[in-house]
C-alpha cells in the first residue's frame, strides 16, 4: 500500500499551524495592552519576562485598570497558551458553594449529586486559573487556595482520592494585600505563594498620555460593532476627555466611548457631544486662591482625612498608627492636636 504521507504538504501544514498559533498569541497577548506611557511599556516588558517562567503571578491595580487583560496576555504568551484560561471572581461565589465550584464533586457526594461534576481546577488543567479579587477571599477559601498551590493537588467533594493539578495561578487584587496581611485578614503564607512575580498597573489618571490611543482603539472597535464604521472623534473631543481624571479607569473610558458611538448624530464626535461627571473643584470661590493659601488648605484637608482613616483602621491605637504612618508617637500626637482629633473617638 502506498503511503499518503507527502513531506512537502505536511511540512507546509505544520508551518502554517505554527504561524497561526503565533498570530493568535500576538492577537490575544501584548496587542491588547495599549498605551505609549513608560508605565505601559514596563508592564509589557514584565509580561514577556513573566510569561516565559511558569510561576504564580500577582497583579495589582485599581478596579477597571485591565488586570484580566494582563493575566490573559501572560497566559497566551506562555507555554500554556493552547490550554484553557479559566477566570474565577473570588467575591462572586458564596463560601458554602466555593469548594464545589473550585474542585467539583463525585457522584453521590450529596443528595442531588447524581453525576460526577468537574470543578474549575479540572477545567483549567494544563492552563491558567485566574483568581480575580483575591483580596476578598474569606479565611476558609484562602486555606483551600494555599493547599492547592502547595500540594499541586485537590480532592473533589465526596472523593477520597486526591487529584493532581497541573495549572498556573495568576491572582489579581485592587486591595493592598500587605496591609491585609498586617491586619490579619489575609494569610501571609498565601501572599508569598502568590507573589512570586508581581505586576502593578497604575490608574489611568497617572498615565494620561495613553488616553488618545485608547480612545482611537475604542472608537474603531465600537463603530464596527454598532455598524457605524465612518465615525471619527475630533481633536477637541479628545482634549475634553483628557480633562477628566477617570476614577473608573479604562473601564469607565470604554463605557463613555460606547455611549458616544451609540448616541452619535453625525460622523464626527466633538467636545460639545461629551458630558462628563462633575469633579470636586479645587476651590469654592470664583477667583483662584493664592498658591500658599490653596496649598495649606489642601495639605490640612489631606492630613485630617488621612488621620481619621488611620485611626479608624487601628481603632485609636496611637502606637500602631504611628508605626504604620512612619512617624514618631510625638509627631502623630502633634498632628492629632492640630486637627482637634482624639484617639478615644475611634476606640470601639
Amino acid at each position: 500500500m502506498s503511503s499518503i504521507y507527502n513531506p512537502d504538504i505536511n511540512d507546509s501544514l505544520s508551518k502554517e499551524s505554527i504561524s497561526a498559533k503565533k498570530a493568535l498569541k500576538r492577537e490575544l497577548g501584548l496587542k491588547q495592552i495599549l498605551g505609549r506611557s513608560k508605565a505601559v511599556q514596563e508592564i509589557r516588558e514584565k509580561i514577556v519576562r513573566v510569561s516565559s517562567c511558569d510561576v504564580n503571578v500577582l497583579i495589582s491595580g485599581e478596579s477597571g485598570t485591565g488586570k484580566e487583560l494582563v493575566a490573559r496576555a501572560i497566559h497566551y504568551l506562555s507555554r500554556r497558551a493552547a490550554r484553557p484560561f479559566i477566570p474565577l471572581n473570588c467575591g462572586a461565589v458564596p463560601e458554602n458553594l466555593f469548594e464545589n465550584e473550585l474542585f467539583g464533586h463525585a457522584k453521590g457526594a450529596f443528595t442531588d449529586a447524581r453525576l460526577r461534576q468537574t470543578g474549575l481546577v479540572k477545567e483549567a488543567e494544563g492552563g491558567t486559573l485566574f483568581l480575580d479579587e483575591i483580596g476578598v477571599a474569606t479565611p476558609y477559601i484562602q486555606v483551600k487556595f494555599l493547599r492547592l498551590i502547595q500540594d499541586k493537588e485537590y480532592k473533589p467533594l465526596g472523593d477520597p482520592r486526591p487529584q493532581k493539578a497541573d495549572i498556573r495561578i495568576i491572582a489579581a487584587t485592587n486591595c493592598d494585600l500587605l496591609t491585609l496581611v498586617r491586619e490579619g485578614r489575609f494569610r501571609e503564607d498565601l501572599f508569598y505563594r502568590l507573589n512570586i512575580a508581581s505586576i502593578h498597573i497604575p490608574p489611568l489618571r497617572q498615565r494620561m498620555e495613553d488616553i488618545p490611543l485608547l480612545v482611537k482603539h475604542f472608537v474603531a472597535k465600537y463603530s464596527r460593532e454598532y455598524n457605524k464604521p465612518t465615525i471619527e472623534i475630533a481633536e477637541d473631543a479628545v482634549d475634553a476627555l483628557l480633562s477628566y481624571s477617570w476614577p473608573g479607569n479604562i473601564r469607565e473610558l470604554e463605557n463613555k466611548i460606547q455611549q458616544l458611538i451609540v448616541m452619535a448624530t453625525s460622523n464626527v464626535i466633538r467636545s460639545g457631544d461629551i458630558r462628563l461627571p462633575a469633579e470636586e473643584p479645587i476651590h469654592d470661590g470664583t477667583e483662584i486662591e493664592h498658591f500658599r493659601v490653596a496649598k495649606e488648605r489642601t495639605v490640612n484637608t489631606f492630613e485630617k482625612n488621612y488621620l481619621v482613616k488611620l485611626l479608624k483602621q487601628y481603632r485609636g491605637d496611637v502606637v500602631s498608627a504611628a508605626r504604620r504612618a512612619g512617624k514618631s508617637r510625638t509627631a502623630l500626637w502633634n498632628l492629632l492636636r492640630k486637627h482637634n482629633l482624639s484617639p478615644k473617638q475611634f476606640r470601639y
